[in-house]
């Protein structure tokens, strides 16, 4: 038996905060981007690496088969900075009980089409995570 999920937001402010929610381009992306950047390599921004399969990369390097994923800490339950919503608490366990085993599918999807995967937290510094997206990018090329 399926459980009941709330059809909306469980208020105004929280409707309206979540539409604010950007889908890309956030702060911490941008630093990565600029990061990456600035150690010579070139990417495809939010594209799908695999068309035939519904997930999109933060960074893409084709030609390499290397994917990156930015993780914001509250959508994909950060290890370290996660914390429980005090509001719809059920709602939102779930939601990021799913996105984390989406996660994991996307991983094996990827890497059984021969891409590598690398996913960095967004609190993590940019210049530690680029370095990783271009020790990967060039040992592949």
């Amino acid at each position: 038996m399926a459980s009941s999920r709330p059809v909306g937001a469980s208020s105004e402010g929280t409707r309206k905060s979540m539409q604010a929610n950007k889908g890309r381009d956030t702060k911490p992306e941008l630093a990565l981007r600029r990061a990456v950047h600035a150690l010579g390599l070139r990417y495809r921004v939010s594209t799908r690496p695999l068309p035939a399969i519904r997930r999109t990369a933060d960074l893409t390097f084709s030609r390499a088969k290397v994917a990156v994923f930015l993780d914001g800490c509250f959508w994909h339950g950060c290890p370290e900075h996660h914390t429980q919503s005090a509001t719809n608490s059920e709602f939102w366990a779930e939601k990021v009980r799913r996105n984390r085993e989406r996660d994991q599918e996307t991983d094996r999807l990827l890497a059984e089409a021969g891409w590598s995967v690398i996913r960095i937290w967004e609190h993590e510094d940019p210049q530690v995570g680029a370095a990783r997206v271009a020790q990967e990018v060039r040992s592949r090329r």
